[in-house]
């Protein structure tokens, strides 16, 4: 059985402030797309890598991939409007069929080893696998007007990561239905397994250095990971 990693890279980076996507800042001489990739390149279980990059920075991408001769990378797709229509191009460009598939954030460029060795093991028993911590903090549900709604109990909880991680053929189904359900868009792609209820999600320990990048804060915070790691 092969596995895949799609590296969704195509937002915009809007929060963030820069005059560049996120995923191509630079932290010391690498950006942030060179880290996420390299993970799965330099991992012994990834057999193929799909790059899903932002529209205007194609050009870009394909100069970062060949600087580096990154050889798992078999394809670089323009991503769509959403996270969801990205994720969308990078399952339905795998023409394998017996394929697990872990779906990556571009901007958490420091999955562990040990994550993805996690997922790939799950998924020997599970049809889907998230990545996701405990919560520290207490989470509040809120309502329209800014006001505490309710307050569930934290034990119950998590925090999402990514990979996000899939039998091609499950998330190949739950894409299908999303494309026939114009009124529902995910933030993820293990809400649309839920959304459909093709399976029960397991849940893979993340790591807090798992970070998303996605406020200016974050950049201090990868930066003094690497200078942690160096």
């Amino acid at each position: 059985m092969k596995h895949y990693a799609i590296i969704l890279a195509s937002g915009t980076g809007s929060r963030i402030g820069l005059n560049i996507p996120k995923q191509f800042y630079k932290l010391k001489d690498k950006t942030i797309l060179e880290y996420s990739i390299e993970i799965f390149e330099n991992h012994k279980k990834i057999d193929n890598i799909i790059v899903v990059s932002n529209p205007n920075f194609i050009d870009l991408t394909k100069e970062i991939i060949e600087k580096n001769n990154y050889k798992k990378v078999k394809k670089i797709l323009p991503g769509g409007s959403t996270r969801q229509k990205s994720s969308y191009i990078g399952v339905n460009a795998i023409d394998d069929k017996d394929v697990k598939v872990l779906i990556h954030d571009a901007v958490r460029p420091f999955v562990s080893e040990q994550i993805i060795d996690n997922c790939i093991l799950a998924l020997d028993k599970y049809n889907a696998v998230n990545v996701a911590i405990e919560s520290s903090d207490t989470i509040l549900e809120i309502d329209e007007n800014n006001f505490i709604k309710s307050i569930p109990n934290r034990k119950n909880l998590m925090r999402c990561q990514t990979p996000q991680c899939f039998n091609l053929t499950t998330i190949k189904q739950a894409h299908e239905l999303a494309n026939n359900d114009p009124n529902y868009t995910a933030t993820d792609d293990c809400g649309l397994i839920l959304k459909y209820n093709l399976d029960k999600v397991f849940i893979v320990k993340g790591d807090e250095k798992n970070i998303k990048i996605t406020y200016p804060s974050d950049l201090t915070i990868a930066e003094n990971i690497l200078e942690n790691k160096s």
